[in-house]
């Protein structure tokens, strides 16, 4: 095995997809039944699930962002099964409980919760995996139209005209989640739609996207060139503030990560996975469109340099395995000396790893290798490295009572959400939703790529 230690994680340069397939039929076999059992035992009147006490998913009150990856799993369980008791329940559970996300004006979690369904939805219905009838995709693209504009009604001007998709904590919040939110956006663009403003104004989806985006890239990222004292290429700050008077920026925060001034890893995740979508979605747009910001290219290399930073940020910050601590500055890891050297250690009484953030950067990390060709070897394989991990064992559930695909994962470590066992000192041994989700994505994609299928994408390639 030739396998190249860069600070830190290991990349094996002679892993191909097709080695994880024993590993893929092995994840869906288990998928499969816990998510009928989980379809069976939740009322979705007591909320979404969010993450496992003990093995059962509990919801947790603060938004109901999860709900769109629960039935999401169940469709995509489908897309890779041929499983049609799994498709009618994902497309009844969508048709039933989704509509009051797709107006839902308080959050930015637009592309989380309905590309991951009506998306779904739709994009099987056109490859011809589905027996929808033309009425039946209508009604997913008017719940995606729907969607992407209320998502982009979500606006604060920045004092050079620009500005961002605001987080539900408020105008002056701009969160680093957001850029995978935007999918909703661009979905909805290539649909035709707009969203309409004051005066009937039409206000372009894309443009939106684009100058979410640039602001995200200038702001929630770092690049080396001495912004502040802890300026390290491809460090990502969670949260930035606005002054919303006069749209100046503040400074860096965070809600979920140890400091503004240290890394949330689910946050980094979050950055390499949406930047790279995204610059994979503009290879179908044409270049007028970009023109009022430099042309098509300039954007494509902010958002490039933007993802490759982040990308590279997390292969050298990560421990061997490629499983990230929950934040790369947790204070914790000062007692773990040498934890980057070795894989991420689970039963540590100082910090807990984050699996879901491996799973999202794993996706990323493949879909910049894609778009990069042959100069992007280093992150197919890294992407393939991390994969390999977080499809088996002991991050793979394969106890049939735990109601999880994806273990040790974390959500909330300073509220302290996140459920440690008697014994343990940090969580440890807990799923959560949007971790399986991005599991089975992950799983979805390397599937298609091993048999030849259609590209995996919520946008359209034709």
């Amino acid at each position: 095995m030739n396998c190249i230690q860069e600070q830190c994680v290991i990349i094996d340069n002679t892993i191909r997809a097709a080695d994880l397939r024993d590993a893929l039929d092995n994840f869906f076999a288990i998928a499969g039944p816990k998510i009928r059992k989980l379809n069976k035992s939740w009322d979705p009147t007591q909320g979404a699930p969010v993450f496992t006490r003990n093995g059962r998913y509990t919801s947790r009150g603060w938004t109901e962002w999860t709900q769109g990856f629960q039935f999401g799993c169940q469709i995509l369980q489908f897309d890779a099964t041929n499983d049609e008791e799994l498709l009618s329940m994902g497309r009844e559970n969508t048709i039933q409980y989704m509509a009051p996300h797709v107006s839902h004006i308080g959050v930015h979690d637009h592309g989380f919760n309905n590309v991951s369904t009506y998306g779904n939805l739709r994009r099987l219905a056109r490859e011809g995996r589905t027996p929808d009838t033309a009425d039946a995709l209508h009604f997913y693209e008017m719940a995606l139209k729907t969607s992407g504009a209320v998502q982009a009604a979500r606006w604060t001007t920045i004092d050079d005209g620009t500005g961002y998709i605001h987080s539900f904590n408020g105008p002056h919040s701009l969160f680093c989640d957001t850029i995978r939110s935007c999918r909703s956006l661009v979905l909805a663009h290539q649909l035709g739609h707009c969203l309409m403003g004051e005066n009937d104004r039409r206000i372009s989806l894309l443009v939106r996207t684009i100058e979410h985006g640039l602001t995200t890239a200038r702001y929630n990222v770092y690049y080396g060139e001495g912004r502040d004292t802890y300026d390290v290429r491809g460090r990502v700050a969670h949260e930035s503030i606005f002054n919303t008077t006069g749209g100046r920026y503040r400074c860096p925060s965070t809600q979920q990560g140890y400091s503004p001034f240290t890394t949330w890893t689910r946050g980094l995740a979050w950055i390499i996975l949406g930047y790279a979508e995204l610059l994979e979605s503009f290879t179908t747009m044409p270049e007028d469109e970009f023109n009022p910001y430099g042309g098509k290219e300039e954007v494509q290399a902010v958002f490039l340099m933007t993802a490759t930073a982040a990308a590279d940020f997390y292969i050298e910050s990560t421990p061997a395995d490629g499983i990230p601590y929950w934040d790369t500055g947790a204070p914790g890891l000062a007692h773990m000396p040498g934890y980057l050297d070795r894989p991420a250690q689970i039963d540590n009484p100082h910090e807990p790893v984050d699996s879901s953030a491996a799973a999202i950067t794993a996706q990323g990390l493949l879909r910049l290798g894609q778009l990069l060709g042959t100069k992007g070897k280093r992150y197919t394989q890294a992407g393939l490295s991390v994969a390999r991990t977080v499809l088996t064992p002991p991050y793979l559930s394969e106890n049939k009572k735990h109601d999880g695909l994806l273990l040790h994962t974390v959500y909330h470590r300073p509220n302290g959400w996140d459920h440690v066992p008697a014994g343990k000192q940090v969580p440890q041994g807990e799923s959560c939703m949007w971790g399986d989700y991005h599991a089975m994505e992950l799983a979805v994609y390397l599937m298609r790529v091993i048999i030849g299928g259609p590209y995996l994408a919520f946008f359209d390639r034709e």
